[in-house]
């Protein structure tokens, strides 16, 4: 980043602010706030100082001091990954990059480093990767894959219900993602402990990332052997089989890719929700009440907690203009979708309810939009409806300000999220939730049947996408009528 000589942004006059690393004020060289250590604990803070005294694009300074332009304004944030003739994602054109500013030890390099991805292209080259993907992602079984959902949710949970007492984010949150993703994948042999804690290590950086990043690559790489010598129907297969002609590595990078973005995003996102439900008794009251269903209850998280704070990182590839900033040719900008879903330009009053808008920055836009963003919207809805019909009067097991977060610059992770509540019984993990799975008894596949069938009368053949009807000669118990026109809708959309 590189604004004009003498102005309020300039880097290198160091008579504009405090002497170079000094930390009054959360500010390091040119008095540019830093977005990192002891003074960036709350960035959310940190972003509203930034917006009061730059506007909606401000200068600010990553780890090692690095400058960047943070996109603060929601319209600024649509222009900018709108914008493919003057924004990238091709981190090579970077100056900070190409003139040493980033070191190769730069904790953020992970990021930054470009990878032959459909993320980090752009024109025919984005055109063909990208296509890869999301023509493997066109044969997803949405309806099959919600149906794994509340299975792999109905697994889970049998493993606390007994108990009365859970972890949501380590024994709930944290693992529905990765059951389902390895099924969408074709891998479901290797989802368990050791891929989600491998998952988790990559991304929190620790000492031993390294060796689970190589362990994930060695899944993946085997994964993708196994599909080109025989595919079957799921994603791999089907991006190793496009006519785009990825390459091993292609396939391997992009499948990585898809894995920690889409187990990291959706982690973050069951645990937000769930959170605002416990939490917030208007919304517990609202789902109760039948005002709001999860999938609102969903999309009013994305636009208060996105699964992203922000997101590495976009290039100017000419001089141009952004919120009344200059931007030069080479500078970089951080898209900001935490900011920019709380911009007062488009939120004057954070506490409105968002319901029914979907216009929030949680999955990006433009070319590089989250090609995934359903599924992880299905493992939200599906996962969060099915664990709070399983056990309804799940409470906080601790004070709200007791809760812990584990805070970086690209995103905000709940630590725990513990929760009591009436011990239940397990339940056969191919039914879809209730409360008292006893009271009824479970047809074929998917198909719940909400009327006990008398032990002396056969039950009558039906379709399979029709409830099945008590006969007429015995008694209908008051709990089990017919469903109604909404239930029935609300069924088909949980694809039973």
């Amino acid at each position: 980043m590189t604004p004009e000589p003498h102005s309020p942004t300039d880097t290198d006059d160091t008579r504009l602010g405090p002497p170079p690393g000094c930390p009054a004020h959360g500010t390091g060289p040119g008095g540019l706030r830093r977005l990192y250590g002891p003074e960036a604990e709350d960035l959310g803070a940190v972003y509203e100082k930034l917006r009061a005294e730059h506007g909606a694009v401000a200068p600010a300074l990553l780890h090692q001091d690095v400058p960047i332009w943070v996109v603060l304004g929601h319209g600024e944030n649509l222009h900018m990954v709108s914008s493919p003739s003057q924004f990238c994602k091709d981190s090579r054109l970077w100056t900070s990059m190409r003139d040493g500013t980033v070191e190769p030890d730069h904790p953020l390099m992970p990021y930054f480093a470009w990878q032959p991805i459909c993320a980090h292209a752009e024109g025919d080259e984005h055109l063909r990767l990208r296509g890869a993907v999301t023509g493997a992602m066109s044969t997803i079984d949405h309806r099959g894959i919600r149906r794994h959902i509340n299975r792999a949710t109905q697994h889970l949970v049998n493993q606390f219900c007994e108990d009365g007492n859970a972890d949501l984010v380590a024994e709930f949150a944290e693992h529905l993602p990765m059951a389902v993703i390895c099924e969408i994948l074709g891998m479901p042999e290797e989802y368990g402990d050791r891929l989600v804690q491998a998952a988790r290590d990559c991304l929190k950086g620790t000492e031993t990332a390294i060796a689970s990043h190589a362990y994930l690559m060695e899944v993946l790489s085997r994964l993708a052997v196994r599909r080109r010598a025989q595919p079957q129907e799921d994603f791999t297969s089907h991006l190793v089989t496009h006519p785009a002609g990825l390459t091993d590595d292609e396939v391997r990078e992009h499948l990585r890719v898809v894995l920690l973005a889409s187990y990291e995003t959706t982690a973050n996102l069951l645990a937000n929700v769930l959170r605002m439900v416990l939490t917030e008794p208007g919304f517990r009251a609202q789902l109760n009440g039948g005002q709001m269903t999860v999938p609102e209850a969903v999309e009013q998280s994305l636009w208060d907690e996105p699964p992203f704070s922000t997101v590495f990182a976009y290039f100017a590839k000419q001089e141009t203009e952004l919120g009344g900033q200059r931007i030069r040719k080479g500078d970089g900008l951080l898209f900001a979708p935490a900011p920019g879903n709380v911009d007062p330009r488009v939120r004057p009053d954070l506490k409105a309810n968002m319901m029914g808008n979907r216009s929030h920055l949680a999955f990006g836009g433009g070319t590089h939009e989250c090609p995934g963003q359903d599924i992880g919207r299905a493992i939200a809805d599906v996962g969060v409806d099915a664990l709070l019909t399983r056990v309804p009067d799940i409470q906080l097991a601790c004070e709200e300000d007791e809760l812990r977060w584990r805070s970086s610059i690209g995103n905000r992770h709940l630590v725990e999220l513990p929760v009591r509540f009436t011990p239940k019984a397990q339940q056969d993990v191919a039914e879809q939730p209730a409360v008292n799975p006893s009271l009824r008894q479970r047809p074929n596949d998917w198909q719940v049947s909400f009327v006990p069938t008398p032990p002396t009368v056969p039950a009558p053949a039906v379709p399979v996408d029709e409830p099945t009807a008590a006969p007429a000669a015995a008694p209908v118990p008051e709990p089990a009528h017919r469903p109604g026109l909404f239930r029935r809708i609300l069924r088909w959309w949980h694809g039973e």
